[in-house]
């Protein structure tokens, strides 16, 4: 048998890559500590401090401190000044680890990872045997910290880019329509459009209890309870009220049937409504999905959303890199006659579905 030739420059570079990796997965788990700690809050509020001041002010021991504060300046997640043994984050640095309205806020990110690693043993059979896993089986660090990491981002971007960006929706939305989110998960999505549109109604629905009373309970916070309304439900069963606009969240590609989804939002769709669907970015050939963004999407999917789909039958097992050429078939053969990229992001494909 021949051994093939070991080129010495690209194993270092690759193991190089691959512990740089790992570097970053240790980094994860500082990242979650410093934001349940309210260390990075604590230095984005009071500028350079040494070890010992951040842990009086947060209430830490120092020791531990310190070695936390080395370990992110050594991944450049704070900077350190060597003359005066101080840390502090750059305003962009706060942005993304201190500030929770920010739609670049990534600490409870990390929640997803940690959920995938706990699961590892229901992965494993899963690959073993072809089964599915559903949602509600997951560490519930997954729904909270998708919840969480979503939140912001349709914050940032539904109401003031995607919902203008649909034709005649948002002068809809403003006279008064009925609109349904399906897939609501803990209703973050739902809140936002109800707090911008008071002459609308809004119905959530998801197959997910947990996230069903959370969304609940995040309707009464915001003050909008009483337009807004959480039912659990199929996405193929939810109440008809011919809805003037219809909307799947970053959830289509999880469902064990979109075809089945989309078809049934086509019967209880008003008759000039519109389905908002947004999903993961991606092109639609692998070749030109090889990036980062697309190692975390595509990783995601392996252990989540393929997972949960399968759970469901897995009719049509998407992946959350499903790319619009196919989102645009499920649509057609669902009965829809236009279909649009309305917008997008490095994150997100906004799409538009009529009949």
């Amino acid at each position: 048998m021949n051994t093939p030739a070991i080129d010495q420059t690209k194993l270092e570079a690759f193991v190089a890559q691959a512990v740089g990796d790992l570097s970053s997965g240790y980094g994860g788990v500082m990242v979650s500590l410093g934001s349940k700690l309210g260390l990075y809050k604590a230095l984005a509020d009071a500028g350079p401090l040494s070890a010992g001041e951040l842990a009086s002010r947060t209430g830490c021991a120092e020791r531990y401190v310190g070695e936390w504060l080395n370990a992110q300046a050594a991944g450049g997640y704070v900077g350190y000044h060597a003359v005066s043994d101080t840390y502090e984050l750059s305003p962009e640095q706060a942005m993304v680890l201190a500030d929770e309205d920010s739609p670049v806020f990534i600490p409870h990110a990390w929640q997803v990872p940690a959920s995938m690693w706990f699961d590892e043993e229901r992965t494993l059979d899963a690959f073993r045997t072809g089964k599915g896993v559903a949602w509600g089986e997951h560490d519930g660090r997954l729904q909270c910290g998708v919840a969480a990491f979503y939140r912001n981002g349709y914050r940032a971007s539904l109401v003031p880019e995607w919902l203008p960006a649909l034709e005649g929706v948002v002068e809809q939305l403003e006279a008064g329509i009925t609109v349904a989110d399906v897939g609501c998960g803990h209703g973050h999505s739902t809140v936002l459009m109800a707090k911008a549109f008071p002459r609308s109604r809004f119905h959530g629905f998801d197959a997910h209890a947990a996230s069903i009373d959370a969304a609940r309970r995040n309707a009464e916070a915001a003050g909008v309870a009483d337009h807004v309304s959480f039912e659990l439900t199929q996405a193929v069963d939810y109440p008809d009220r011919q809805y003037g606009l219809i909307c799947f969240f970053d959830c289509l590609h999880d469902m064990g049937d979109p075809i089945a989804a989309a078809r049934y939002a086509e019967q209880v769709l008003a008759p000039d409504g519109t389905v908002l669907l947004v999903e993961p970015y991606a092109q639609d050939k692998v070749e030109n999905n090889l990036s980062t963004v697309s190692r975390m999407y595509y990783s995601a999917s392996t252990t989540i959303c393929c997972a949960h789909a399968i759970s469901e039958g897995g009719q049509l097992v998407l992946g959350a890199q499903a790319g619009e050429a196919r989102l645009a078939e499920v649509f057609r053969k669902a009965g829809f006659s236009h279909f649009r990229r309305a917008a997008e992001t490095p994150f997100n494909l906004i799409l538009e579905a009529r009949r």
